[in-house]
């Protein structure tokens, strides 16, 4: 049998409660307990972190790209693997890739490339998010408005496959674009439908949860927006307890006292949780690149079409966690949350990720008190710097 190892701290946030002077035992990468150090048993392998503190690794349901690759770019197993790299830096242990609004025969290769990495079992693959082409065109964002349609029988059939390929499915659809019979299909079948790019009123949005969609994404952003008479579908997303919505937290999509207004506005149980939207660009020092052959320039952590549009995120998940803690104001065992268990249970993973209960995946990450990035472990391996501690 595989030897214990114990990873011991100042500190241990296990996703919900605070340990001091304690030490998380995982073997064969799952988690078996945490426990006082008086109480670490003997034969085990033991490292030990002198400062910061220990936390569930960060859970990131829209990763669009990293490392200088794009999903849309290359569908592949290796495009998988340098995303999956290069946020294991910034503390994200379990990421979705996603792939934005493209033709069938790509969404195909992004589908065909999920299964594989998920076969392979590369470290920090997730599943799959699917972010349209069944969205808005007058809400598309910068999404390619020729690539825009409504969801079809054979999109349908497509999504129903590759769920049964892929551990987690994630399909970002506009109500405009889909009807409430295909989005129970869908989600009956355990895909998770979120809603976004829509400019669809709240009671419609209210329908499509009736029916099976858990999510919003991107709250605030490319949707009908929170007014007087009219809720829209950011009052949907906030007034339904059923659902949850990931945020960009970087101060450029949404502003911090929106930002604040939202979470301490979510009707629960229900989260809001936070997601990157994180482009190529991330652990790089590109200044440009293409997204379905337009320019996106990078200038002063805004990524923008020449047209102003943004198209996506230049933000990393340990940037979003201090975000809320400097920025929103949120506790920092809040904000942590917010970057892991409420993600993971969105998505429905939360047996084994988002926290550092038994039965866990190790997924772990070393933080300084001043939340930077020290040390990463998946499935306790280390993936990142470890240069004190063993992890194995």
């Amino acid at each position: 049998m595989t030897q214990h190892t114990a990873i011991e701290a100042p500190v241990i946030f296990d996703g919900s409660t605070w340990h001091s002077q304690a030490a998380v035992l995982y073997q064969s990468g799952t988690v078996t307990d945490i426990v006082p150090v008086s109480q670490i048993p003997a034969d085990v392998a033991l490292s030990r972190l002198e400062s910061g503190f220990l936390a569930p690794g960060f859970v990131d349901l829209q990763v669009n790209g990293g490392g200088g690759v794009l999903l849309n770019d290359d569908p592949s197993i290796e495009t998988i693997r340098t995303i999956c790299t290069a946020h294991a830096r910034f503390g994200t242990t379990a990421l979705l890739p996603t792939l934005i609004t493209d033709t069938p025969e790509m969404t195909e290769k992004a589908i065909a490339a999920a299964a594989g990495a998920a076969k392979d079992e590369i470290a920090g693959f997730l599943g799959l998010h699917l972010e349209g082409p069944h969205l808005s065109v007058e809400r598309r964002g910068a999404h390619d408005a020729d690539l825009v349609r409504p969801a079809g029988r054979d999109d349908v059939a497509r999504l129903l496959d590759a769920q049964r390929k892929i551990p987690h499915l994630l399909v970002t659809v506009a109500p405009e674009a889909v009807t409430t019979d295909q989005i129970r299909t869908l989600s009956e079948a355990n895909i998770k439908i979120s809603l976004g790019h829509s400019n669809a009123d709240c009671q419609t949005a209210r329908e499509m949860v009736m029916v099976g969609a858990s999510m919003f994404t991107h709250l605030f952003n490319a949707m009908s927006p929170l007014s007087h008479r009219e809720p829209g579908m950011v009052g949907a997303a906030l007034s339904e307890p059923s659902v949850h919505a990931g945020l960009i937290a970087d101060g450029i999509h949404v502003a911090p006292e929106s930002l604040g207004i939202a979470i301490r506005g979510k009707a629960e149980p229900g989260r809001l949780f936070v997601v990157t939207d994180a482009m190529s660009c991330i652990g790089t020092d590109q200044q440009s690149f293409t997204l379905n052959g337009r320019t996106v320039h990078r200038v002063d952590g805004r990524l923008t079409l020449d047209d102003g549009t943004l198209a996506g995120a230049d933000i990393d998940m340990i940037a979003s966690v201090r975000f809320l803690v400097q920025k929103v104001g949120l506790r920092v065992d809040e904000a942590l949350k917010m970057a892991s268990l409420y993600p993971a249970r969105a998505l429905g993973a939360d047996d084994r990720h988002g926290h550092l209960g038994k039965g866990a995946t190790a997924n772990l990450v070393h933080l300084s008190d001043a939340l930077t990035v020290e040390n990463v472990w998946i499935a306790g391996e280390c993936v990142f710097s470890c240069e004190g501690p063993s992890g194995n």
